[in-house]
């Protein structure tokens, strides 16, 4: 099996308190600093990875060099799988019925992320880097 690239891009919602605080645990367990985290707020980063606002609006996402892109669940068990550094999550995930399964408490966390509790927003930490 192929080693995973040395590094990706998580595309989050910078405006989310919940979103923040789910990436700033994800960076926390990334020991080899192999995700880059950005708010799709800052300017021109939809476009810059090949994404419209509503899909970023959306869903999380975890760009791979090369281009592959991976939203809602599947963004973060690769972003997991990264900081890990174990196919492990990946594996998991393409479970019998545990991709459906994530997938649905995925939709139902983004749908209600803004009532969920979390860090001050990015974007609201750091306005200067956000549209």
């Amino acid at each position: 099996m192929k080693p995973l690239p040395p590094d990706v891009t998580l595309i989050f919602d910078g405006s989310c308190g919940f979103c923040t605080r789910s990436v700033r645990l994800i960076l926390a367990l990334d020991r080899d600093r192999r995700v880059t985290a950005t708010p799709y707020q800052r300017p021109g980063t939809p476009e810059e990875h090949g994404l419209s606002l509503a899909q970023c609006e959306a869903a999380i996402w975890t760009i791979m060099p090369g281009r592959d892109r991976y939203s809602g669940a599947a963004a973060i068990n690769t972003a997991l799988a990264f900081v890990l550094e174990t196919r492990l999550p990946l594996w998991f995930y393409a479970a019998p019925g545990i991709e459906q399964l994530q997938d649905l408490a995925y939709s139902l966390i983004a749908r209600n992320r803004r009532r969920l509790p979390g860090d001050a927003p990015y974007c609201r930490q750091r306005p200067e880097g956000c549209r």
